[in-house]
């Protein structure tokens, strides 16, 4: 259970558009709340990892090496690698 206080101009943002869509407010809060949670959890993580980096890093090539020998190796194609690789360039 959780109860908050919003101001009041949110609080009208929230009531209009629980009353336009036929939702609830709680509805409209949890899924605010649980897309902001992930968001920061995405973020927190990010920064984390940029302060304390893994022992050990692969560059993009070498990844894209390893992934096309790994998926010639169950014998599929590899078009779909050089793709991706190229939309990321």
């Amino acid at each position: 259970m959780l109860a908050i206080r919003l101001p009041g101009d949110i609080e009208k943002k929230l009531v209009d558009l629980a009353e336009k869509t036929g939702r609830t407010k709680t509805y409209y809060a949890r899924e605010a709340i649980i897309e902001h949670l992930e968001d920061l959890e995405d973020y927190y993580l990010a920064v984390h990892r940029l302060e304390n980096p893994p022992e050990r890093t692969w560059s993009l090539e070498v990844l894209v090496e390893k992934l096309t020998r790994d998926i010639a190796a169950e014998g599929r194609t590899v078009k779909a690698v050089g793709s991706v690789v190229a939309a990321l360039y």
